[in-house]
């Protein structure tokens, strides 16, 4: 009788494998992003937009736990979130908070459509809710849908200056701020 190899003991094989960890990272960097972005918002908005605002932070929270539960599972370390991002435009008014929700918004749904991509089906459904949830939120707030979410992400601009020609887009991104 020929004695069994002991099982080994690694993390199973996941489909996607470096592709699945970095669309997870990229919209943990959106959800990081997000928090910080709708804290600077929060802090510009009264009454329904601000309580609106409160609660969409803390579903951003609730995100990145979930998108840092799943690269841990993953074997990966998630990275952290900056102390603090670079925005993509001042923000001193409710008119300007409402257009920063809106681009964080947009470049979460941005973030997420790289999870949709790829061929792990959990992924992909987790990630086409997410694009929903956020393009959906960034449609609240902007008052009006974009023909393809996430594909066709806005030029960020202050509010009140004019609106930027057809066919530009924004950087689908988060940017950290390196300033001490």
């Amino acid at each position: 009788m020929t004695a069994r190899p002991a099982a080994r003991h690694s993390a199973p094989a996941r489909a996607d494998g470096p592709a699945a960890v970095a669309a997870l990272q990229a919209a943990l960097a959106a959800e990081n992003s997000a928090v910080y972005g709708y804290g600077v918002a929060g802090a510009h908005l009264a009454r329904g937009k601000r309580a609106a605002a409160v609660r969409i932070w803390v579903a951003h929270q609730n995100a990145g736990d979930a998108l840092t539960a799943m690269l841990a599972a993953r074997g990966a370390q998630p990275a952290p979130a900056a102390a603090a991002y670079e925005l993509p435009f001042a923000v001193h008014s409710s008119a300007a908070a409402v257009a920063l929700a809106t681009v964080l918004e947009d470049r979460v749904t941005a973030a997420y459509l790289g999870l949709v991509g790829l061929s792990d089906p959990a992924l992909r459904a987790f990630g086409a809710r997410a694009v929903r949830t956020a393009a959906l939120r960034a449609a609240a707030w902007r008052g009006s849908t974009l023909a393809f979410p996430g594909l066709d992400v806005p030029v960020p601009r202050k509010a009140g200056a004019p609106k930027a020609g057809r066919g530009t887009t924004a950087q689908a991104s988060p940017t950290p701020s390196h300033s001490g």
